[in-house]
């Protein structure tokens, strides 16, 4: 398991030439890998024994999905899509639900530098995506935070506090602008 691991948190030019090998490499790295998901050339991996990914899951190219030493777990569900440089960091618990579509240059992070050593990371409380969920382009998802089930974050977004079910948030911070019907 620990020579699965650092292959898989190699650098990018060292995983490349392992392409034939990924998905049973990545069945001994990760927690858990499900079957029918394919990561496409990530820019960062690491802490993979803290991450399960379900099945069926689209991680694409530039993605980073890291949990610090002593954190996590970090939990994709199944049948989710992540988009070109979706950056998923935690310190807490982060947990994606399923047929949850996030698209590109995405942060979702759980945490967080600590103001007086810059070098030391904290907790920032556990996030929480519900099933169904869609995060627009550029949003940014902050520790402590629930987006409920079958909502909508739009593009650019900054998520500090929970979002309802079936609501649609914009802005910085993000606010309710509308509901699902």
């Amino acid at each position: 398991m620990r020579a699965a691991r650092r292959l898989v948190e190699a650098p990018p030019s060292i995983r490349w030439h392992l392409a034939r090998v990924r998905g049973p490499l990545y069945r001994r790295a990760f927690a858990g890998f499900g079957p029918g998901s394919v990561i496409v050339r990530p820019r960062v991996l690491r802490g993979v024994e803290h991450i399960r990914i379900g099945s069926r899951c689209a991680v694409n190219a530039g993605v980073w999905l890291q949990v610090e030493a002593g954190g996590g777990p970090l939990h994709i569900g199944d049948d989710a899509y992540l988009g070109h440089r979706v950056h998923i960091h935690c310190l807490d618990p982060v947990t994606v639900g399923d047929r949850v579509h996030i698209v590109d240059d995405v942060y979702i992070g759980s945490a967080d530098h600590d103001r007086a050593d810059r070098s030391a990371v904290h907790g920032s409380g556990p996030v929480v995506v519900g099933d169904d969920v869609f995060i627009g382009q550029r949003a940014v998802v902050l520790g402590g935070v629930s987006i409920g089930a079958g909502a909508t974050v739009g593009a650019g977004a900054v998520v500090t506090h929970d979002v309802p079910a079936g609501a649609t948030v914009a802005g910085v911070p993000a606010r309710v602008v509308g509901a699902t019907p």
